[in-house]
């Protein structure tokens, strides 16, 4: 990957294809380089983490283009897919980093004043072993026992995916013991511990979008 410096992409594109027939020249034939793509704008956090749009021609981008920021793991809530993808779409295609960063601090607000609609609160994991298998307590397993004990019709099976919320619970309550049913929640008007999901599932996807921007401030 190369950075050129150059203000369009069309330059970036041609000294691309330059510097791909340069280097070609050096290599034992039939082996040659060619020009893949062009990022820009891009958003480099490292080799393996990064996101950008993806231009094959000068006209217009191909797609937004990312890789190592998770936003699509099935264990990470809707809420962590929905901020990080529009701080994304707001930074890349809008080119409003403020912006981004505005949106993702009310989303937050949201959040630690009880204003997010809980579905996009659900964590699922997959149940893959029995309790005695885990190497340590896992909130799925912990959960299954709860719902077990109040309606064995309802107990989630091995290989079921098994939606859970994060409660509040007293102080130094490991997480294991605060998953609950995401249906038991609002029916018994239980509170969210948001600070948990604030710590736990977006905290870390925001560092990664908003570090190679503000750097270190971005903590």
């Amino acid at each position: 990957m190369v950075k050129f410096g150059v203000p369009t992409v069309a330059e970036a594109m041609e000294l691309g294809r330059e510097a791909a027939a340069f280097v070609s020249a050096k290599f034992v034939k039939p082996i040659n380089l060619e020009l893949g793509k062009v990022y820009y704008p891009y958003l480099l956090i490292n080799k393996k983490r990064y996101a950008g749009l993806y231009w094959t021609k000068p006209e217009k981008f191909d797609k937004m283009d990312c890789k190592g920021i998770e936003t699509v793991r099935r264990d990470n809530c809707q809420l962590v897919a929905n901020l990080i993808n529009s701080c994304r779409q707001k930074i890349l295609m809008e080119r409003d980093p403020d912006g981004a960063l505005e949106y993702a601090k009310q989303t937050i607000s949201d959040l630690l004043c009880n204003k997010v609609d809980i579905s996009l609160l659900v964590i699922t994991k997959e149940l893959t072993e029995t309790d005695k298998d885990y190497a340590s307590k896992q909130a799925r397993v912990e959960l299954a026992h709860k719902m077990r004990k109040r309606d064995a019709g309802t107990t989630p099976k091995l290989g079921d995916r098994v939606p859970y919320i994060i409660i509040g619970a007293a102080k130094n309550t490991p997480a294991y013991l605060k998953a609950e049913d995401p249906i038991f929640v609002p029916e018994h008007s239980v509170p969210i511990d948001a600070q948990y999901y604030l710590e736990n599932q977006l905290s870390k996807p925001l560092v990664w979008i908003f570090e190679p921007i503000r750097g270190s401030k971005a903590e």
